[in-house]
């Protein structure tokens, strides 16, 4: 414990005896100082013990005690000793009713215990508190690192934390999901930390932050302090502490060797999965060359367990501008969902691209679904999407997914997954399920500026020769077309001669210098035609 003012009165060598300030022995002593300076202020730094005898200051003068009483307060001196017998037989009235006044302790020290005596008591004191506070310290540390080693891992080390400090620990993943808390009940109150965790993680590692009991929305007037745990300038997580009051030495120790543990825990954690993370990309890679059964193989017990069931394929992908690093936030999202539930699921990062590949049905495509349409709400006020057609490119991070599979159909199930981001991307949307195109209409894909502009290209010499007052061969081609080619129904509709519908049929094939019996020729100019005409 520190040394206080009253251990030194009661010390029974040193004799010194209390003029005023008596309630305020309980006081700290950080060190004793002799200073005979009529203002010794510049030279404290608050906590100190001031011993003098009076030599340069008149301390029998009310009015000049009181100033000299009242600087030494405001510079955070904790307690007067003065010396009798040498320039005062007694202590000064003076003195004593400044003292008083501002209720600083003041000490009177006999004529036979030397400032010497006083200064030692006070030094071998706080010598033996840091011996404790170092002892303590080291003691804390190993019984951190056995708890570390323990089967229970952080949840045993954040216990022997919490206990230490008298307080509560938690601990933060990458995505700021609180991973454990000890005691119990303190998962509730680290939850509500969530918004200062995430700016903690948003600086570059090393960090920490403290907040009080406004800013942590803390209970019982908690002192919270976070520190960022990685060793790379990305935060791999977090750990939270809080207590009634600052930390002293021992806690400073404590909490500096649970974050070098912590910190150790999760760069080994964080190299076993990036070795998973390679494992994983090889069986993705094995499964998209249509070679499930090395896939197996090579998965075993790791991944094995994903190919033995339904899955689905996620790709996402991150715009040019993603300011919010949610292409990052959506990886961590699958990996730590999947975690919890103890499921498989091969994340594999691919430049701009993502591809996940996890159970259907399972805790990572849930997550990542409900993560993606959270940041498509969130986008929503500011780009809406425009009744189906081209939103435009939304800044951040567009998924496309792909239908329930098994692994001899991995293939499909990622060009599904691609088809789905593109739709994604080209309307502005950041999910995208196959099923939804799927089941959709391939009309409102028309809109495309690049399928307009085609389309224009495609017509544009059908439209100059009508624009010549010649005949209506546009209407025509769209006339023979919406009647398969049946040349009675398509005139009627035209109102004109089956044999002129002919001929100017033969003049569309002449223009373009295309067939019309070539099926993928009349393919084209119908989309054309309802490219330029607007969907339907």
């Amino acid at each position: 414990m520190p040394l206080t003012l009253a251990a030194l009165v009661n010390h029974s060598a040193l004799r010194l005896t209390v003029l005023a300030g008596a309630d305020r022995l309980d006081t700290p002593v950080r060190w004793a100082h002799v200073s005979e300076l009529a203002d010794p202020v510049p030279w404290m730094d608050g906590g100190e013990l001031l011993l003098i005898t009076a030599m340069k200051i008149d301390a029998a003068d009310r009015e000049e005690m009181r100033q000299y009483v009242r600087r030494l307060v405001r510079a955070g001196v904790v307690g007067l000793g003065f010396a009798v017998g040498v320039n005062y037989d007694e202590v000064p009235g003076a003195l004593v009713e400044a003292a008083a006044e501002e209720g600083l302790p003041l000490l009177e020290v006999p004529r036979r215990t030397p400032f010497l005596a006083i200064t030692k008591a006070v030094s071998a004191a706080v010598a033996a508190d840091q011996y404790h506070a170092v002892t303590a310290g080291f003691e804390a540390q190993r019984e951190l690192t056995r708890a570390a080693l323990a089967p229970e891992g952080p949840a045993a080390l954040l216990a022997r934390l919490a206990a230490h400090l008298g307080g509560w620990a938690a601990l933060y993943d990458a995505s700021g999901a609180v991973v454990a808390a000890a005691p119990g009940w303190a998962a509730r109150r680290a939850a509500r930390l969530g918004a200062d965790v995430k700016r903690l993680r948003e600086r570059p590692a090393p960090a920490s932050a403290v907040l009080g009991p406004e800013a942590a929305g803390a209970e019982g007037g908690d002192r919270v302090e976070l520190q960022s745990l990685g060793t790379g300038r990305r935060t791999r997580g977090v750990l939270a502490v809080g207590t009634d009051a600052p930390l002293g030495t021992a806690g400073r120790y404590a909490v500096n060797s649970a974050v070098a543990l912590l910190t150790l825990t999760t760069e080994r954690s964080r190299a076993l999965q990036d070795a998973e993370a390679r494992l994983g990309a090889a069986v993705l890679r094995m499964l998209l060359a249509d070679e499930p059964g090395h896939a197996r193989a090579v998965a075993g017990e790791l991944y094995g367990a994903l190919l033995d069931e339904p899955f689905r394929m996620l790709v996402a992908e991150a715009a040019d501008t993603d300011p919010e690093g949610e292409l990052g936030v959506l990886a961590d999202t699958a990996e730590t969902a999947a975690s919890r539930a103890a499921e498989p699921v091969l994340v594999v990062p691919e430049g701009e691209r993502v591809v996940v590949l996890a159970r259907d049905g399972g805790a990572a495509v849930a997550a990542c679904v409900a993560y993606a349409r959270t940041v498509e709400a969130r986008r929503g006020a500011a780009a809406p999407e425009r009744d189906g057609r081209d939103g435009g490119a939304a800044p951040g991070v567009a998924v496309g997914l792909s239908a329930p599979t098994g692994p001899a159909a991995a293939g499909a199930a990622f060009h599904q997954a691609e088809q789905a981001l593109s739709v994604a991307r080209r309307r502005g949307r950041a999910l995208v399920e196959h099923e939804e195109v799927a089941t959709g209409s391939v009309m409102p894909l028309l809109a495309d500026d690049a399928v307009r502009a085609f389309a224009d290209g495609l017509l544009r010499a059908l439209h100059e020769h009508d624009a010549t007052g010649r005949g209506d061969l546009v209407a025509s081609l769209r006339a023979w077309l919406a009647r398969h080619g049946q040349w009675d129904a398509a005139a009627a509709d035209l109102g004109v001669h089956r044999h002129t519908l002919r001929y100017r049929m033969r003049r569309v094939e002449e223009i373009l210098g295309r067939s019309l019996d070539d099926p993928d020729v009349r393919m084209e100019l119908w989309l054309a035609l309802k490219a330029t005409s607007g969907p339907s």
